[in-house]
Formats: structure tokens, sequence, C-alpha cells
């Protein structure tokens, strides 16, 4: 009897072992090193959208309601994002006029109200919820900010329609990613506006960011030293033809006696070369709207900085920099 027993519990020990040995292997977790540089990829490169802020616009019916958009850039880039809603204010500030203490007290006030009506609204016997409800996102930080200007916008229709003004007044901000990866993210602010008058204004700024030291790259720091006066030369030479080629004048001398020549500092690395981006009225009449000239990347070696060049321009231009040394040390060797 003894013996049986035993004999099935090798049995049973076998078995078991045996099914233990078919199972499949469970795959290895993915190690922490993987992680943290999926992580750091992933820094490195702006995702995001553009959040619609929730302006107080009174009722209106009709044709002629006024219109105003505003949208912030909602990110993986904080940095970016605070930015950018500054920028978003500088903006308004330049399209509507408003007194400096109307947009400070305004802005105290409705702060104040915002957060007594939260208070109140939380139950008194949760603190810990009455904490939470007076948390403001970033989005309802900004909308505060935009009141005093949304209140000018409002007052400035009333103004137009007392005018007996059949034209309807508008505006619209809006952030858009451009580039997300490396070597710069570039996010343009597009503004557009009509407040009355023979016609509206539109605008594009481009911000451009080094997301792993997380700060704002101007033109001159994309540029070799001392390379800024030939990058004029290029870019004048790209207005002469734009001049030429938009049939705005065939002479470009009496051309600038109106609308002189000036290196821009909005821009971005597109596809195909250096953009320079100008404003209405900047460099030409309104009616050339935003120009916008492009200087090819083959033409910007030795002057741009290798790391904002493309990969096949950025590999010519080590391999002129090591013939050059290299034809240096021959002649030194040789005198």
């Amino acid at each position: 009897m003894l013996k049986n027993k035993s004999i099935l519990a090798i049995s049973i020990l076998i078995t078991t072992l045996g099914i233990t040995a078919c199972q499949p292997k469970k795959t290895e977790p993915e190690t922490v090193e993987a992680k943290q540089t999926q992580a750091e990829q992933q820094s490195l490169k702006l995702v995001g959208d553009t959040e619609k802020l929730n302006l107080s616009l009174p009722k209106c019916e009709g044709k002629n309601c006024p219109e105003i958009s505003i949208e912030r850039l909602n990110s993986n880039q904080a940095f970016i994002d605070h930015f950018i809603d500054q920028k978003i204010i500088q903006e308004l500030a330049q399209i509507l006029e408003i007194a400096p203490q109307q947009a400070a007290s305004e802005a105290a006030a409705i702060d104040h109200a915002a957060s007594a009506a939260s208070a109140a609204d939380a139950p008194a016997s949760n603190p810990t919820a009455a904490v939470i409800a007076q948390v403001e996102t970033l989005a309802q930080k900004l909308e505060k900010q935009t009141v005093p200007y949304v209140q000018s916008f409002l007052a400035l229709d009333q103004e137009q329609k007392a005018l007996s003004s059949n034209h309807k007044i508008s505006l619209m901000i809006k952030p858009k990613i451009l580039n997300a990866d490396q070597p710069l993210a570039t996010v343009v602010l597009n503004s557009s506006s009509y407040l009355g008058g023979a016609h509206g204004a539109s605008a594009q700024q481009y911000y451009n960011f080094d997301l792993e030291q997380k700060k704002l790259v101007l033109l001159n720091d994309i540029l070799l030293e001392k390379q800024r006066p030939q990058l004029e030369r290029k870019a004048y030479e790209a207005f002469k033809q734009w001049v030429i080629a938009s049939e705005l004048s065939t002479n470009v001398q009496e051309y600038e006696q109106a609308w002189k020549f000036k290196l821009s500092e909005n821009y971005y690395l597109g596809q195909q070369g250096l953009i320079l981006q100008y404003a209405e009225y900047e460099i030409g009449p309104y009616v050339v709207g935003l120009p916008r000239l492009t200087i090819p990347y083959a033409e910007l070696q030795g002057i741009l900085k290798a790391a904002y060049l493309p990969v096949t321009e950025a590999a010519s231009e080590a391999a002129k920099s090591a013939e050059a040394s290299a034809t240096k040390a021959t002649t030194k060797a040789k005198s």
C-alpha cells in the first residue's frame, strides 16, 4: 500500500514538472533603462493640440455680431505653453487698447470673485474639496487675463454700431505646432483681425525652441560666429529676386525708396531652407500680405551651425571642414 502511494506521488510530481516545462516562458519585463530612454525621447518631442478659451460674450442675433476666438497651446512642454500664453496676451495688447490700471483691477476682481464662488460651492465638511475647487487650470488663468481685452473688443463693437456701421468686427488668435522634433520645435502664432476701416490685419510669428535645454532659440543662436553679415547678404539677394518675381518693380533701388530691405528676426527652419517671415507693410505694401524669403540650405553652409542644417548638408559641411584642415596640415608639413 505504501509502495503504491509512493509511486502515485512520484507520478504526480513528474506530471507537474512536465506541465511547468511546457509553459511558454514569460518575456522579460521592460528594463528601467529602456523606459527611461523612451521617456527621454518623448520629452524631446513637442506633442499637443490647441484648446479654445471660454470667453464671456453677450447674446447676439443677426449677421453683424462680433466674433472673437482665442485658442492656447496645450502640450507636453509646459515651458512652451506658458511662453505662448504670454505671447497671446502681448498680441492682444497690440491689437486692442486698454488702460493698464483697468487690466490689473479687473483681473484682480475676477480672481477674488472666482475664488470666493469656488469656496462657497465646496461643502464645509470637506476642506480638501474646497482647496481642489480653487485650483485653476492654465486655460482659466489665461481667460482671466483676456477679460479686459474682450471688454475692449465689445466696446469697440458698440462704437461701430453707434456710428451706424454695418461692418462686423472679428478677432482670432491661434497657435499651431509646425515642427515637433529636433533640431528645433517650432510653434507659429497666427492672428487676424478686422476692427473696421478699409481692411483687416493678420500676422504670423514663429517661435523656435530647444527642447533639451528648454529655451527659446533666436536667429543669432543658429548662426556661426561673425556670419550674420553673410546671412544678410544672402537674404538681400532673395529680397531682390522676390521684388522682381512679384512684379512690384523692375528697379529694386527705386523700390527700396519706399520699402527698404531689412533682415527679419522672425524665422523657422523649413524643409527647403531658412524661412524669413515678414509682417504686413514691413518690406512691401498691404497687397503683398505677409511676405517670406527662403534661403536654400545649400547656400547656408558656413553660415548656419551644422546642428541646424539637414543631415546631408551638415555632412557635406563637415567633409569640407575636414578637407580644409587636412590641406592646411599638409601645407604646413611641406613648409
